[in-house]
């Protein structure tokens, strides 16, 4: 089976913060064609995020293909809030790689 990395078939892969407990992670592709395919392909869900980032299933707490806007979007409930003792990235804006080079069925 041939596979891309996602990172070659997104327009854009994002993270940010959604409120001061949570981050969102934004996958939007260039046309319908391409975010069918990987809608599709399932290679990316909510039981591979939980894979990707090392977090129980309970922390997801939103997965949502979005039609509309040919986009992937997903939010994970942080282990502390933005900006405390510990937490890492205030703005949430560096948790993105790891999906860079999920592999998509093709």
């Amino acid at each position: 089976m041939t596979t891309r990395p996602l990172v070659e078939l997104a327009k854009t892969i994002r993270s940010k913060n959604a409120g001061v407990d949570q981050i969102t992670f934004d996958i939007v592709f260039r046309d319908r064609e391409t975010y069918e395919l990987v809608k599709r392909s399932r290679a990316l869900s909510p039981e591979v995020v939980t894979r990707l980032y090392g977090v129980p299933r309970e922390r997801i707490t939103a997965f949502v293909e979005f039609d509309p806007a040919f986009a992937i979007k997903f939010t994970i409930r942080r282990e502390r809030p933005s900006g405390s003792p510990g937490e890492r990235d205030v703005f949430g804006a560096q948790q993105y790689a790891p999906l860079f080079d999920l592999p998509i069925p093709v």
